[in-house]
C-alpha cells in the first residue's frame, strides 16, 4: 500500500499548545538565516568541478555510513550496497539495485534521526509526496536520478540554493589542497574552506605513522630527524592550510589527555616514536604533547582547536581490513577530561586568544566535567552534540545537561558533521527546531523572557558559529 510522505509543520515541537506557539514563532524567526556549516567531510572536487551527481545510490546511500551501517546491522553486506573496497575487488555496481536494497529496508530507520533527514531530502529536496519502500523504490529513483541530470542539482547549485554561507571540509596534513585551489581559480564565490586535520602524524599508534611523517616533512621542506624540524612541519602546512581558507584544526584522538614535556623528554619521545617499535604509554604521551604543542600554535597563528576524544575508531575489524575507516564502526568509548586536559588548561586555559572546542559522544560527561570546565576557563567551549547524538533527543539532553552550569554562549552553535551534502540543510533545520522547542519551553516556564528566546535562537543557528570558528 502506497502511503503519503508529508512533512508536518510542527515536527519536533512540543505538544503543549501554549508553548508549540511559542515554538513557531521562535522558529519562524531563524528557519531561513543562512546556513553556517564549520566542521564536516564534504568532498571539496564537488566544489571544485561542480560535476553532476551520478545516481541516487551516489548521492545518498554509499557516502554516507549514517545509511548503511544500519543496513549492515541488519545483515545486508556491504559489497551489496556498492561500498569501494580497499584493494578495489568488485562490488555491487547497478544502482537501481542498490537503491531497492535500501528501499525495501527503509523500515529499519523508524524512529531514527536518519529516517527524518531522509524523508526531508525526499520531500523538500525532490517533491516526493509518498513514502519509500520496495513498491516506491523506482518511482523514487527515477525522480531522484532525473533531477541529478539537471544543472539545479549541481553541487554549486545546491550549495546556493539552501543558502549555504560557509562549509568547512576536513583534510589531512598529507593533502596537497589542489581541490581547494581549483575552487578559488574558478571564480564561483562559494566560501568553502578546509580544516586542517594532523592526526596521521600525530598518532604513532598509526601503522603508517613513521612513513607519514617522513612524507609530512618533506612536503614542508624540514628535517624529520629533528622534534624541531618536525614542529616546522606543522607551523608550515597550518600556514598552507589558513591559505585554503581554514580557521580551525581538528583532533580525534583516543582520549583527552594532554601533556607538557619539559623540551629533552619530548625529543627523547620524538626520536623513540620514530624508531618503533612504539609502546602503548609513549604513543598516549606523545599524542597528548602535541596537543599542547596545537594549543600553542593555534595562540600562535589564531586557528581554533576541536578535540573530539572517546571513540573507539573502526571497532569491527573484518569491515577495516576490507573496506577501510569511517563504515560506522566507530563506537563511543567512557571519556574523561578533568585531570585530562589539566596540562594543557595549565599553560594555557586562560589564555584569550585559545578556543578549544569539545566535544563527546559520553553523555555522563557533560554535566559532571564538561559543562563546569567550558563555565571556567576562557580557553574552552562546547561543541555541540554530533554523531550518536545529533538526534533530536541527543540535542534535548545536551540542552538540559550544559545549560545551568555553562550557559549558552559556552557552546558553538550546530555542526552537521556530514559526508552527504543534502544532509545538511535537513540536519541544520532539526538543530534549529529542537534548539527553539528547549527555548519556548524555557519562556513558558518563566525562566526566560520571549525576547531573549529570539535572541537566543539566532546565536544558536548562526551566530554562536561564526564567532567561535572565527568566520
Amino acid at each position: 500500500m502506497t502511503k503519503t510522505l508529508s512533512l508536518h509543520p510542527d515536527r519536533l515541537f512540543p505538544s503543549d499548545p501554549a508553548t508549540r506557539d511559542i515554538a513557531r514563532r521562535l522558529y519562524a524567526s531563524v528557519k531561513d538565516l543562512p546556513i553556517v556549516s564549520p566542521h564536516g567531510h564534504t568532498d571539496p572536487r564537488w566544489f571544485a568541478y561542480d560535476e553532476p551527481f551520478a545516481n541516487p545510490a551516489e548521492l545518498l546511500i554509499v557516502p554516507d555510513h549514517y545509511a548503511f551501517r544500519m543496513l549492515m546491522s541488519q545483515g545486508v553486506k556491504l559489497e551489496d550496497l556498492g561500498i569501494p573496497t580497499v584493494d578495489g575487488s568488485a562490488t555491487a555496481s547497478d544502482p537501481r539495485a542498490i537503491w531497492r536494497l535500501f528501499a525495501e529496508r527503509y523500515h529499519l530507520f523508524r524512529g531514527t534521526p536518519t529516517r527524518m533527514w531522509m524523508d526531508w531530502v525526499f520531500a523538500e529536496a525532490f517533491g516526493i509526496d509518498v513514502q519509500l519502500n520496495a513498491d516506491t523504490a523506482d518511482h523514487y529513483y527515477d525522480i531522484i536520478d532525473a533531477a541529478l541530470k539537471t544543472d539545479a542539482f549541481r553541487p554549486r547549485a545546491l550549495f546556493e540554493r539552501y543558502n549555504i554561507e560557509v562549509i568547512a571540509t576536513t583534510e589531512g596534513p598529507l593533502d596537497p589542497l589542489d581541490h581547494h585551489r581549483a575552487i578559488r581559480a574558478s571564480g564561483w564565490d562559494g566560501k568553502v574552506i578546509t580544516a586542517y586535520r594532523p592526526d596521521p602524524v600525530l598518532d604513532p599508534d598509526d601503522p603508517r605513522f613513521i612513513a607519514n611523517v617522513q612524507r609530512f616533512c618533506a612536503m614542508a621542506g624540514e628535517d624529520v630527524d629533528s622534534f624541531a624540524g618536525y614542529l616546522r612541519a606543522h607551523e608550515k602546512r597550518r600556514a598552507d592550510f589558513r591559505a585554503a581558507g581554514a580557521t580551525s584544526t581538528d583532533h580525534g584522538h583516543p582520549s583527552a589527555f594532554t601533556a607538557n614535556l619539559p623540551r629533552e623528554e619530548i625529543e627523547a619521545l620524538y626520536a623513540r616514536v620514530m624508531t618503533g617499535p612504539v609502546t602503548a604509554r609513549d604513543a598516549e604521551l606523545f599524542r597528548g604533547h602535541m596537543l599542547t604543542e596545537m594549543a600553542r600554535m593555534s595562540i600562535d597563528d589564531g586557528m581554533v582547536m576541536q578535540l573530539h576524544p572517546g571513540v573507539h575508531r573502526s571497532h569491527n575489524a573484518a569491515v577495516l581490513a576490507r573496506f577501510g575507516k569511517d563504515k560506522g564502526g566507530d563506537i563511543p568509548t567512557a571519556g574523561e577530561f578533568v585531570q585530562a586536559l589539566k596540562p594543557l588548561l595549565d599553560v594555557y586555559g586562560n589564555d584569550p586568544c585559545l578556543t578549544l572546542i569539545l566535544f563527546t559522544l559520553d553523555e555522563d560527561v557533560y554535566a559532571r566535567e564538561l559543562a563546569p570546565l567550558a563555565g571556567h576557563y576562557p580557553a574552552l567551549k562546547l561543541g555541540p552534540p554530533w554523531w550518536f547524538h545529533d538526534s533530536p533527543e541527543g540535542m534535548r539532553r545536551f540542552r538540559e545537561r550544559m545549560t545551568e552550569t555553562a550557559g549558552f554562549y559556552n557552546t558553538v552553535g550546530f555542526n552537521d558533521d556530514t559526508r552527504a551534502f543534502l544532509s545538511i540543510p535537513a540536519r541544520h533545520d532539526v538543530a534549529r527546531r529542537m534548539d527553539c522547542a528547549w527555548l519556548a519551553q524555557l519562556v513558558a516556564e518563566h525562566r526566560l523572557e520571549e525576547d531573549e528566546a529570539f535572541e537566543l535562537a539566532r546565536a544558536l543557528a548562526y551566530d554562536l558559529a561564526k564567532t567561535a570558528y572565527k568566520l
